[in-house]
């Protein structure tokens, strides 16, 4: 009898079917660029903790993203539809948060009182959105949960509550692109925004490494228009927070995630110049140079480095800072094609736009010219292949001249003129 009841309890699950993290049945199972498979709350908890690898295999991941494993789903769903003698506590079902949907929805209707009720209730729609897409989406068509989770950060000086808040509407929009804009009309209307800029300010300087990530991810998300960039950049302390975080951090998502946020919000001049103050171009010099920097993290490098090369000041600077010349030189032709763009882009901006003889020479001397040259040939733009032209023009004057004064001097040293008195 014991035996009949154990077997009634217990029920062998396929072993594909379970979550390599959690090690419970999949709800919604997603894979990685390295062809593993994770429920998709677990593996967007483990992304979200700064890590850059594949659970499983340990492999540094050259991408977040992940697809939706349909196939699978399907037969998870199949399997549990076969599986009638499955009691209520078996230990097959999916994972299940403790929390219900009558529950999240009381907790958003009164999301408010003391700190500890305000963390335990938020702590509660973490764990019910982290769950599955369907308990995101159920939270996100709530009327008002959106707008009362972010209103908890008008009043509430409390750095874990806040990073908890963040980590709600990190989930949500994640999932769901739409609310972005519900986000950003709520946070930039009237004179509310810097209160809640304030907030965010307050997590880059005392959070966690996940909250800084889940924070500047969230100030790129949010940014969607001029008025709310511009805010963004003047709020005073944010700029240069998001620079110190994206300089001193090294985990590769908190590097995407900072420099997603300084190219969202530096839309302007002064914010750009701003930047080149507080030492941008020699911090993406540094990471350029890292010979473990991820794809992701080339391309938007450069990319916001050719944003700080549209103002004089960016220039200058990139003309100054020679290893950031020659890591661009470096990362053309071995990353994506953007990035190539980017980079040429840059390189036009400071030779042939500020005509930077300083530059030229310094690129010239590392076989730039043979780069661009290969780029010039690839399947590049229309117009970066022009500005390849432009450059090669330039850094050709640089060559000549330098082959020139070269062979004066050799001459000079070899083929001495005596001149004979008459």
């Amino acid at each position: 009898m014991v035996r009949n009841r154990r077997e009634e309890l217990y029920v062998t699950v396929p072993s594909l079917f379970r979550c390599p993290i959690s090690m419970d049945v999949m709800k919604s199972p997603v894979s990685l660029c390295t062809g593993v498979t994770y429920d998709r709350s677990s593996i967007q908890t483990w992304l979200s903790q700064g890590h850059n690898t594949c659970p499983a295999t340990m492999q540094i991941l050259p991408s977040t993203d992940f697809t939706p494993n349909l196939t699978l789903r399907h037969l998870i769903n199949v399997w549990l539809q076969h599986q009638p003698a499955i009691s209520p506590g078996a230990t097959t079902t999916p994972s299940s948060s403790a929390v219900t949907k009558s529950e999240v929805l009381e907790i958003v209707k009164n999301l408010n009182g003391e700190i500890n009720q305000l963390s335990t209730s938020l702590v509660k729609i973490v764990e019910f959105v982290k769950c599955s897409s369907e308990n995101l989406r159920y939270f996100a068509s709530l009327s008002d949960a959106i707008v009362n989770v972010v209103g908890v950060l008008v009043d509430c000086d409390v750095v874990e509550v806040c990073e908890s808040v963040v980590a709600v509407l990190d989930l949500v929009v994640l999932e769901n692109n739409g609310v972005k804009e519900q986000l950003n009309k709520e946070i930039f209307r009237c004179d509310i925004d810097r209160k809640y800029l304030s907030k965010f300010l307050m997590i880059l300087r005392k959070g966690k490494l996940s909250s800084r990530i889940q924070t500047a991810r969230f100030l790129d998300f949010i940014a969607l228009d001029t008025d709310s960039q511009r805010k963004i950049a003047e709020e005073q302390g944010l700029l240069y927070e998001l620079h110190v975080f994206t300089s001193t951090e090294t985990n590769r998502f908190a590097l995407d995630a900072g420099l997603s946020a300084l190219i969202a919000v530096s839309t302007t001049r002064p914010a750009r110049k701003e930047l080149v103050q507080f030492g941008i171009v020699q911090t993406i010099g540094k990471i350029l140079s890292g010979s473990e920097t991820a794809r992701a993290v080339v391309e938007k490098s450069l990319k916001l480095l050719e944003t700080v090369a549209t103002c004089t000041e960016g220039r200058s600077a990139i003309g100054k800072c020679e290893e950031c010349l020659l890591a661009i030189i470096t990362r053309l032709m071995k990353s994506s094609r953007a990035a190539t763009e980017h980079g040429v882009t840059v390189l036009w901006s400071v030779c042939c736009l500020a005509r930077d003889t300083a530059a030229r020479e310094v690129v010239g001397k590392v076989n730039g010219l043979t780069k661009v040259l290969l780029v010039m040939q690839s399947d590049c733009s229309a117009g970066v292949r022009q500005m390849c032209g432009e450059l090669v023009k330039a850094l050709r004057v640089g060559n000549n001249n330098r082959n020139y004064s070269k062979s004066c001097l050799a001459s000079y040293d070899t083929k001495t003129t005596h001149i004979m008195p008459y």
